[in-house]
Protein backbone atom coordinates (compact mmCIF):
# COMPACT_ATOMS: atom_id res chain seq x y z
CA UNK A 1 0.00 0.00 0.00
CA UNK A 2 1.07 3.23 -0.36
CA UNK A 3 0.80 5.29 2.79
CA UNK A 4 -1.28 8.44 3.44
CA UNK A 5 0.52 11.22 2.78
CA UNK A 6 3.60 9.39 1.25
CA UNK A 7 1.89 9.82 -2.43
CA UNK A 8 4.59 12.22 -3.54
CA UNK A 9 7.46 9.91 -2.80
CA UNK A 10 6.05 7.13 -4.71
CA UNK A 11 8.74 6.04 -7.34
CA UNK A 12 8.70 3.18 -9.95
CA UNK A 13 11.70 0.74 -11.18
CA UNK A 14 12.14 3.82 -14.30
CA UNK A 15 12.34 6.16 -11.41
CA UNK A 16 14.86 4.14 -9.41
CA UNK A 17 16.91 3.37 -13.15
CA UNK A 18 17.02 7.42 -13.74
CA UNK A 19 18.40 8.50 -10.14
CA UNK A 20 21.61 6.21 -10.62
CA UNK A 21 22.12 7.34 -14.13
CA UNK A 22 21.46 3.79 -15.91
CA UNK A 23 18.71 2.26 -18.67
CA UNK A 24 16.26 0.24 -17.31
CA UNK A 25 16.96 -2.94 -19.03
CA UNK A 26 20.79 -2.19 -17.13
CA UNK A 27 19.18 -1.70 -13.89
CA UNK A 28 16.93 -4.73 -13.86
CA UNK A 29 19.39 -7.07 -15.74
CA UNK A 30 21.57 -6.12 -12.52
CA UNK A 31 18.82 -6.47 -10.23
CA UNK A 32 20.03 -3.89 -8.22
CA UNK A 33 16.74 -3.66 -6.32
CA UNK A 34 16.84 -7.27 -5.56
CA UNK A 35 20.14 -6.66 -3.40
CA UNK A 36 20.10 -7.34 0.32
CA UNK A 37 19.29 -4.37 2.01
CA UNK A 38 17.37 -2.33 -0.58
CA UNK A 39 13.94 -1.64 0.72
CA UNK A 40 11.18 -3.85 -0.28
CA UNK A 41 8.96 -2.67 -2.71
CA UNK A 42 5.33 -0.98 -1.16
CA UNK A 43 3.03 -2.59 -3.98
CA UNK A 44 1.60 -5.87 -2.85
CA UNK A 45 3.63 -9.17 -3.22
CA UNK A 46 2.82 -10.70 -6.96
CA UNK A 47 2.02 -7.07 -8.18
CA UNK A 48 3.72 -6.79 -11.65
CA UNK A 49 4.34 -2.97 -11.94
CA UNK A 50 6.66 -2.34 -8.68
CA UNK A 51 6.59 0.53 -6.85
CA UNK A 52 9.09 1.64 -4.05
CA UNK A 53 8.99 4.69 -1.27
CA UNK A 54 11.70 7.47 -2.21
CA UNK A 55 12.56 8.61 0.99
CA UNK A 56 14.00 4.57 1.90
CA UNK A 57 15.34 4.36 -1.14
CA UNK A 58 17.42 7.65 -0.66
CA UNK A 59 18.40 6.53 2.59
CA UNK A 60 20.08 3.21 1.85
CA UNK A 61 21.64 4.88 -1.17
CA UNK A 62 23.47 6.81 1.48
CA UNK A 63 23.96 4.60 3.83
CA UNK A 64 21.50 5.59 6.24
CA UNK A 65 18.80 3.67 8.07
CA UNK A 66 15.54 3.16 6.08
CA UNK A 67 12.77 4.88 7.91
CA UNK A 68 9.95 2.17 8.68
CA UNK A 69 6.81 2.12 7.33
CA UNK A 70 3.57 2.38 9.21
CA UNK A 71 1.35 -0.89 8.58
CA UNK A 72 -1.99 -1.61 8.74
CA UNK A 73 -3.78 -0.85 12.07
CA UNK A 74 -1.07 1.39 12.78
CA UNK A 75 -2.52 4.77 12.63
CA UNK A 76 -6.55 4.22 12.23
CA UNK A 77 -6.73 7.87 11.99
CA UNK A 78 -5.51 8.46 8.72
CA UNK A 79 -5.40 4.90 7.41
CA UNK A 80 -8.30 5.64 5.51
CA UNK A 81 -6.44 7.56 3.35
CA UNK A 82 -3.71 4.96 2.84
CA UNK A 83 -4.25 3.94 -0.97
CA UNK A 84 -4.51 0.26 -2.05
CA UNK A 85 -3.54 -1.42 -5.32
CA UNK A 86 -6.09 -3.80 -7.13
CA UNK A 87 -4.85 -6.75 -4.66
CA UNK A 88 -4.52 -5.27 -1.49
CA UNK A 89 -8.25 -3.54 -2.35
CA UNK A 90 -9.31 -7.44 -3.61
CA UNK A 91 -8.39 -9.32 -0.46
CA UNK A 92 -10.34 -6.49 1.88
CA UNK A 93 -13.78 -7.86 -0.13
CA UNK A 94 -12.27 -11.45 0.09
CA UNK A 95 -12.48 -11.78 -3.81
CA UNK A 96 -9.67 -13.12 -5.79
CA UNK A 97 -7.61 -10.08 -7.49
CA UNK A 98 -8.55 -10.93 -11.18
CA UNK A 99 -12.41 -10.50 -9.86
CA UNK A 100 -12.02 -7.04 -8.70
CA UNK A 101 -11.72 -5.82 -12.67
CA UNK A 102 -15.70 -6.47 -12.15
CA UNK A 103 -15.75 -4.54 -9.05
CA UNK A 104 -13.60 -1.65 -9.44
CA UNK A 105 -16.72 -0.93 -12.45
CA UNK A 106 -19.31 0.45 -9.11
CA UNK A 107 -19.50 3.99 -9.48
CA UNK A 108 -18.05 4.74 -5.92
CA UNK A 109 -14.93 3.25 -6.73
CA UNK A 110 -14.69 4.46 -10.07
CA UNK A 111 -14.77 7.97 -8.86
CA UNK A 112 -12.20 7.14 -6.57
CA UNK A 113 -9.55 5.55 -8.30
CA UNK A 114 -6.20 7.10 -8.99
CA UNK A 115 -3.52 6.15 -10.94
CA UNK A 116 -0.01 6.30 -9.13
CA UNK A 117 3.32 5.02 -11.08
CA UNK A 118 0.96 3.56 -13.57
CA UNK A 119 -0.63 1.30 -11.02
CA UNK A 120 -4.63 2.06 -9.99
CA UNK A 121 -4.86 2.37 -6.34
CA UNK A 122 -8.11 3.21 -4.50
CA UNK A 123 -8.44 5.06 -0.78
CA UNK A 124 -8.62 2.23 1.79
CA UNK A 125 -11.93 4.39 3.36
CA UNK A 126 -13.60 4.07 0.30
CA UNK A 127 -12.81 0.59 -0.41
CA UNK A 128 -14.30 -0.36 2.86
CA UNK A 129 -17.28 1.71 1.82
CA UNK A 130 -18.04 0.07 -0.56
CA UNK A 131 -17.32 -2.94 1.30
CA UNK A 132 -19.78 -2.61 3.90
CA UNK A 133 -22.85 -0.51 1.82
CA UNK A 134 -22.78 -3.47 -1.50
CA UNK A 135 -25.76 -4.72 -2.10
CA UNK A 136 -26.27 -7.98 -0.53
CA UNK A 137 -23.90 -7.92 2.06
CA UNK A 138 -26.23 -9.57 4.76
CA UNK A 139 -26.50 -12.62 3.33
CA UNK A 140 -23.54 -15.18 2.35
CA UNK A 141 -24.48 -15.73 -1.50
CA UNK A 142 -24.61 -11.85 -1.47
CA UNK A 143 -29.02 -11.45 -1.21
CA UNK A 144 -30.96 -11.57 1.44
CA UNK A 145 -32.43 -15.27 1.90
CA UNK A 146 -35.70 -15.18 0.18
CA UNK A 147 -35.08 -11.98 -1.81
CA UNK A 148 -36.02 -11.73 -5.24
CA UNK A 149 -33.95 -10.89 -8.55
CA UNK A 150 -33.35 -6.72 -9.07
CA UNK A 151 -33.08 -7.41 -12.89
CA UNK A 152 -35.70 -8.14 -15.27
CA UNK A 153 -35.37 -11.96 -16.65
CA UNK A 154 -35.15 -10.39 -20.23
CA UNK A 155 -32.59 -8.16 -19.21
CA UNK A 156 -30.67 -10.70 -17.02
CA UNK A 157 -28.49 -11.43 -19.99
CA UNK A 158 -27.66 -8.40 -21.72
CA UNK A 159 -26.44 -6.96 -18.11
CA UNK A 160 -24.23 -9.64 -17.22
CA UNK A 161 -22.49 -9.89 -20.53
CA UNK A 162 -19.80 -7.07 -20.27
CA UNK A 163 -19.22 -8.45 -16.80
CA UNK A 164 -18.12 -11.54 -18.60
CA UNK A 165 -16.22 -9.67 -20.98
CA UNK A 166 -14.84 -7.47 -18.34
CA UNK A 167 -13.43 -11.04 -16.34
CA UNK A 168 -13.57 -14.27 -18.05
CA UNK A 169 -13.25 -15.40 -14.51
CA UNK A 170 -15.94 -13.93 -12.85
CA UNK A 171 -18.05 -15.80 -10.58
CA UNK A 172 -21.66 -15.65 -9.76
CA UNK A 173 -20.55 -14.32 -6.46
CA UNK A 174 -19.61 -10.90 -8.18
CA UNK A 175 -22.46 -10.93 -10.17
CA UNK A 176 -24.80 -11.10 -7.74
CA UNK A 177 -23.11 -8.31 -5.94
CA UNK A 178 -22.93 -6.28 -8.64
CA UNK A 179 -26.83 -6.94 -10.14
CA UNK A 180 -28.80 -7.64 -7.38
CA UNK A 181 -29.82 -10.97 -8.22
CA UNK A 182 -29.90 -14.74 -6.37
CA UNK A 183 -26.61 -17.00 -7.18
CA UNK A 184 -28.88 -19.13 -8.89
CA UNK A 185 -29.81 -16.63 -11.01
CA UNK A 186 -26.40 -15.53 -11.55
CA UNK A 187 -25.00 -19.05 -11.91
CA UNK A 188 -27.80 -19.44 -15.25
CA UNK A 189 -26.79 -16.16 -16.25
CA UNK A 190 -23.04 -17.00 -16.18
CA UNK A 191 -23.39 -20.61 -17.68
CA UNK A 192 -25.14 -19.79 -20.45
CA UNK A 193 -23.30 -16.71 -21.77
CA UNK A 194 -20.12 -19.13 -21.58
CA UNK A 195 -21.82 -21.70 -22.97
CA UNK A 196 -22.91 -20.17 -26.06
CA UNK A 197 -19.30 -18.39 -26.86
CA UNK A 198 -17.35 -21.35 -26.45
CA UNK A 199 -20.04 -23.02 -28.98
CA UNK A 200 -19.50 -20.01 -31.21
CA UNK A 201 -15.56 -20.48 -30.90
CA UNK A 202 -16.01 -24.41 -31.83
CA UNK A 203 -18.11 -22.98 -35.02
CA UNK A 204 -15.64 -20.81 -36.09
CA UNK A 205 -12.70 -22.96 -35.46
CA UNK A 206 -13.64 -26.51 -35.63
CA UNK A 207 -10.56 -28.56 -34.57
CA UNK A 208 -11.02 -26.83 -31.07
CA UNK A 209 -12.66 -29.12 -28.49
CA UNK A 210 -15.62 -27.27 -26.04
CA UNK A 211 -13.00 -27.50 -23.35
CA UNK A 212 -10.15 -26.47 -25.30
CA UNK A 213 -12.58 -23.27 -26.61
CA UNK A 214 -13.07 -22.51 -23.11
CA UNK A 215 -9.42 -22.70 -22.23
CA UNK A 216 -8.81 -20.43 -25.18
CA UNK A 217 -11.43 -18.00 -23.90
CA UNK A 218 -10.19 -17.39 -20.34
CA UNK A 219 -12.63 -19.53 -18.51
CA UNK A 220 -11.51 -21.35 -15.77
CA UNK A 221 -11.92 -25.35 -15.34
CA UNK A 222 -13.89 -24.82 -12.31
CA UNK A 223 -15.99 -22.24 -13.46
CA UNK A 224 -16.75 -23.61 -17.03
CA UNK A 225 -17.33 -27.47 -16.31
CA UNK A 226 -20.98 -26.74 -16.93
CA UNK A 227 -20.96 -23.99 -19.54
CA UNK A 228 -18.53 -26.79 -21.25
CA UNK A 229 -21.52 -29.40 -20.78
CA UNK A 230 -24.30 -27.24 -22.35
CA UNK A 231 -22.50 -25.97 -24.98
CA UNK A 232 -22.16 -29.43 -26.55
CA UNK A 233 -25.93 -29.16 -26.23
CA UNK A 234 -25.94 -25.85 -27.89
CA UNK A 235 -24.01 -26.94 -30.64
CA UNK A 236 -26.63 -30.17 -31.37
CA UNK A 237 -29.25 -27.73 -31.10
CA UNK A 238 -27.81 -25.42 -33.91
CA UNK A 239 -26.81 -28.30 -36.16
CA UNK A 240 -31.44 -29.22 -35.68
CA UNK A 241 -32.19 -25.67 -36.17
CA UNK A 242 -32.30 -26.13 -39.97
CA UNK A 243 -34.29 -28.80 -39.94
CA UNK A 244 -36.87 -27.45 -37.19
CA UNK A 245 -37.00 -24.30 -39.26
CA UNK A 246 -38.34 -26.62 -42.32
CA UNK A 247 -41.15 -28.40 -40.63
CA UNK A 248 -41.87 -25.03 -38.78
CA UNK A 249 -42.58 -23.39 -42.64
CA UNK A 250 -44.40 -27.09 -43.34
CA UNK A 251 -46.76 -26.24 -40.78
CA UNK A 252 -47.38 -22.76 -41.74
CA UNK A 253 -47.73 -23.70 -44.93
CA UNK A 254 -50.19 -26.15 -43.54
CA UNK A 255 -52.13 -23.12 -42.47
CA UNK A 256 -51.20 -24.38 -38.58
CA UNK A 257 -49.37 -21.39 -37.71
CA UNK A 258 -50.39 -17.82 -38.31
CA UNK A 259 -46.81 -16.71 -38.89
CA UNK A 260 -44.02 -18.55 -40.06
CA UNK A 261 -42.63 -19.07 -36.46
CA UNK A 262 -39.36 -20.15 -35.26
CA UNK A 263 -39.37 -23.09 -32.67
CA UNK A 264 -38.97 -22.20 -29.41
CA UNK A 265 -35.28 -24.38 -28.40
CA UNK A 266 -34.95 -25.38 -24.70
CA UNK A 267 -32.49 -27.40 -22.64
CA UNK A 268 -34.08 -29.28 -19.76
CA UNK A 269 -31.23 -30.20 -17.84
CA UNK A 270 -29.25 -28.54 -20.05
CA UNK A 271 -27.85 -31.92 -21.74
CA UNK A 272 -30.78 -32.44 -23.99
CA UNK A 273 -32.35 -30.74 -27.15
CA UNK A 274 -36.30 -30.31 -26.76
CA UNK A 275 -38.10 -27.74 -29.20
CA UNK A 276 -41.53 -26.69 -28.88
CA UNK A 277 -43.81 -25.14 -31.95
CA UNK A 278 -47.32 -23.88 -31.10
CA UNK A 279 -49.80 -24.02 -33.78
CA UNK A 280 -52.23 -21.13 -33.25
CA UNK A 281 -54.15 -21.37 -36.45
CA UNK A 282 -57.81 -22.20 -36.75
CA UNK A 283 -57.26 -25.57 -38.79
CA UNK A 284 -54.41 -26.84 -36.13
CA UNK A 285 -54.77 -30.31 -35.43
CA UNK A 286 -53.07 -30.20 -31.99
CA UNK A 287 -52.07 -27.34 -29.98
CA UNK A 288 -48.64 -27.53 -30.27
CA UNK A 289 -46.16 -29.77 -31.51
CA UNK A 290 -42.82 -30.76 -29.46
CA UNK A 291 -39.62 -32.25 -30.71
CA UNK A 292 -37.29 -34.09 -28.67
CA UNK A 293 -34.14 -35.25 -30.26
CA UNK A 294 -34.06 -38.56 -28.36
CA UNK A 295 -37.74 -39.22 -29.32
CA UNK A 296 -38.46 -37.27 -31.88
CA UNK A 297 -41.77 -35.97 -32.30
CA UNK A 298 -45.14 -35.48 -30.40
CA UNK A 299 -48.10 -33.90 -29.61
CA UNK A 300 -48.65 -31.40 -26.82
CA UNK A 301 -52.22 -30.45 -24.87
CA UNK A 302 -50.91 -26.46 -23.80
CA UNK A 303 -50.23 -24.09 -26.01
CA UNK A 304 -49.18 -22.19 -23.11
CA UNK A 305 -47.15 -25.31 -21.35
CA UNK A 306 -45.90 -27.39 -24.31
CA UNK A 307 -42.80 -28.84 -22.48
CA UNK A 308 -43.82 -30.54 -19.71
CA UNK A 309 -41.46 -32.01 -17.06
CA UNK A 310 -42.60 -35.44 -17.95
CA UNK A 311 -43.80 -36.47 -20.81
CA UNK A 312 -42.31 -39.87 -21.48
CA UNK A 313 -45.88 -41.71 -21.94
CA UNK A 314 -48.72 -41.06 -24.08
CA UNK A 315 -52.35 -39.85 -22.54
CA UNK A 316 -53.44 -36.53 -21.66
CA UNK A 317 -52.80 -35.05 -25.53
CA UNK A 318 -49.58 -36.49 -25.85
CA UNK A 319 -49.00 -38.55 -28.76
CA UNK A 320 -45.56 -39.49 -30.10
CA UNK A 321 -45.63 -39.41 -33.57
CA UNK A 322 -43.61 -42.65 -35.71
CA UNK A 323 -41.04 -41.64 -38.37
CA UNK A 324 -37.90 -41.60 -36.22
CA UNK A 325 -36.21 -38.73 -34.74
CA UNK A 326 -36.35 -35.95 -37.97
CA UNK A 327 -39.04 -37.14 -40.18
CA UNK A 328 -39.54 -35.25 -43.46
CA UNK A 329 -41.38 -32.42 -42.77
CA UNK A 330 -44.11 -33.33 -45.42
CA UNK A 331 -44.79 -36.71 -43.87
CA UNK A 332 -44.56 -34.91 -40.59
CA UNK A 333 -47.95 -32.75 -42.02
CA UNK A 334 -49.18 -35.79 -43.90
CA UNK A 335 -49.71 -38.05 -40.06
CA UNK A 336 -51.58 -35.43 -38.70
CA UNK A 337 -53.61 -34.63 -41.33
CA UNK A 338 -54.99 -38.11 -41.27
Amino acid sequence: MICAGRRHLVRTLADLAAQQGVELQTFLNQAVHKRAGYPAPISSPGARALLFDGEQVDAYLTGRPAPLLRSEGDDQEHEDDDLLDRREAAAVLGVVPDSWRVYKRAPLLTEHMTVVGGVEHWPRGIVHRYRDTRPGRTAATGRPTGSGDQVPRDELLPRTAPLLDADPAVTATAVVEQLGVTRSTAQGALTRLRADRIADLVQKRPELSPDEAAAALGYPPALARRATARAVTVLRARAAAPYLDDVAAAAHRAGWTTTETVPDVQFPGGDRVVAALVLDGDQAPVPALVWDERYGWRTAASRRHPITRDASSEGGGVRYLAGGVTPPPAALIAALSA
